[in-house]
């Protein structure tokens, strides 16, 4: 009785610790977001001040372009730091769908990947991504004479402000990198389980400092061949329409899907993975091990894509274009949570119940949807594209399965898949109310319109080539380097050693040397509550 008693008062102790520690975890995150909301109430407050309807962009004095520009700055780098706090969000939800011997190797690939984005992306990357070049890579600034080019590699020879947006060079910089950190780190989710770390380190460099940069320079850099698609003497001039990704539901998200499709591809299944169409019974995917870190995890994304699509935009100014972004973000969430949850309640393995790891990627998934055309739709178009990307969700996870693909936590079809949904739907639900936004505002004078609209196929035809071209040259390329990497001997081999995978503690011990939860409640001794300052059992 006596060792019952003292076992339950340790088991207190430990709880009142508990409590103590997600009170002060509130305190520090109420804290941050009055900071956010105030930094956030100066953006809005101060283009009221700056300009009115009299205030031509030609007519702003030095002193009112210096303040819109720290405006802009200050809005894209609080934007920055909060696509940067996905990670978190990353981890968590991979974290949480992977099985427990797996979860450490989860942990240690993301963390890794973060570090060496970093580096990579002021080595080459942003040079690759973001400097002048020719119409498929990049490698620097343009010179007064309009054909010499100085390399930007190490972040050497840029200006001071980034093209005319009046942002720092470097601003944009930590901005762009934080996109590059998301796209290497969804490849890691579809691979769970089976990929040796050194592998991790060999697929990362490949993605991280080549393949998304120099194929994302195609879309978004400033002489990139879909991003000039239309004009006269680029790509299809006679298309008229140029290819678009605001935010980046293709440059970001369909890269990141294909490149884990290749991935799961060449990997093949984890060890003992039985899938429904082999064994109805027994098969599917394997349970997460913690729902609720995932759940947490995937509400941490949701709120770190209020920097990814508003902040696109790279201007406090435009407030309603700000405002319409974060609204439309919110609705295709919301319709896509709901209508993942709606398929599975109707069609799923569950039938009649209501599954919690669909909805957490249905909204995902319209958040990867709208991603893409939030500047352009309407939040009633946005509620339609983001419900049907709920369904794309719950098709592709079963249609993934069919193939015998093994995807832990569903990355296929929440970027893949979902993200090349979101490219195509601008052709569709584009409004024809809202053009392009600018350092001082909003530019309407060339709306986007799409079919549902009345403007034709001409935005849908772009959208298709724009988003055929970089999917088809992700999938050979990447699965070509994957395959090459599955083929170099062990320990650098992809795919990890069977005994390392198989064997007690899995990835996790083999790789990293230690468990997720090392120690359980009933096993915390004297001396850890003692390290705690706790005397005895009677201050328990």
């Amino acid at each position: 009785m006596k060792v019952s008693s003292t076992k339950h008062n340790l088991l207190s102790a430990v709880r009142q610790l508990s409590r103590e520690k997600w009170a002060l975890g509130a305190t520090i995150l109420t804290g941050k977001m009055i900071g956010l909301g105030l930094v956030l109430v100066a953006m809005i407050s101060l283009p009221g001040l700056l300009g009115s309807s009299a205030h031509a962009a030609d007519t702003y004095t030095a002193h009112e372009t210096a303040l819109i520009n720290t405006v802009n700055t200050v809005w894209t780098l609080v934007a920055a730091f909060l696509v940067f706090g996905m990670q978190a969000g990353f981890v968590m939800l991979e974290a949480g769908f992977a099985r427990k011997r797996e979860t450490v190797n989860v942990l240690m690939e993301c963390i890794f990947d973060t570090c060496l984005c970093g580096l990579l992306f002021y080595a080459i990357g942003y040079a690759f991504m973001f400097g002048n070049g020719n119409g498929f890579i990049g490698w620097g600034g343009l010179g007064a004479d309009g054909k010499t080019i100085t390399n930007w590699f190490f972040l050497q020879n840029t200006p001071a402000t980034y093209g005319a947006t009046g942002i720092p060079l470097l601003a944009h910089w930590i901005f762009q990198y934080a996109f590059a950190d998301t796209c290497s780190t969804i490849v890691s989710g579809a691979m769970i389980g089976r990929t040796s770390f050194r592998g991790d380190i060999l697929y990362s460099i490949g993605i991280t400092g080549f393949i998304y940069p120099i194929i994302g320079h195609w879309a978004w850099g400033p002489d990139g061949f879909l991003a000039t698609m239309g004009s006269t003497g680029g790509f299809l001039a006679s298309l008229g329409q140029p290819f678009r990704d605001f935010a980046g539901s293709t440059v970001v998200h369909t890269i990141g899907g294909v490149a884990s499709l290749a991935g799961a591809m060449v990997l093949g299944p984890r060890l003992g993975r039985i899938f429904a169409r082999d064994d109805k019974e027994k098969g599917g995917l394997p349970a997460g091990h913690n729902l609720l870190v995932a759940a947490v995890g995937g509400f941490i994304l949701w709120f770190g894509w209020y920097g990814f699509n508003p902040g696109s935009t790279l201007s406090a100014m435009d407030m309603q274009g700000i405002g319409r972004v974060a609204a439309n973000t919110t609705l295709a969430a919301c319709a896509g949570g709901f209508a993942a949850m709606l398929a599975a309640l109707w069609w799923g393995p569950t039938k009649g119940k209501f599954d919690l790891a669909f909805t957490i990627n249905g909204f995902l998934g319209g958040l990867v949807a709208i991603t893409c055309p939030c500047y352009w739709v309407s939040p009633l178009g946005a509620i339609l594209l983001g419900g049907v990307a709920g369904f794309v969700i719950f098709a592709g996870v079963y249609i993934i399965e069919w193939f015998r693909i093994d995807d832990p936590v569903g990355a296929v079809s929440v970027h893949g898949l979902c993200g090349i949904w979101g490219t195509l739907s601008l052709g569709l639900f584009a409004s024809g109310q809202f053009g392009a936004t600018g350092p001082t505002g909003a530019d309407n004078s060339a709306p986007v319109t799409g079919l549902f609209y009345g403007g034709g196929f001409g935005v849908l035809k772009a959208q298709a080539i724009g988003s055929f071209t970089i999917t088809a040259a992700v999938f050979i390329v990447t699965f070509g380097m994957m395959y090459i990497l599955n083929k170099l001997p062990n320990p650098w081999r992809l795919r990890v050693e069977e005994h390392g995978e198989a064997g007690l503690g899995g990835l996790d011990v083999f790789d990293h040397g230690i468990e997720v939860y090392p120690a359980q409640e009933e096993e915390i001794s004297l001396s850890g509550l003692f390290d705690k300052g706790v005397k005895s059992t009677s201050e328990v």
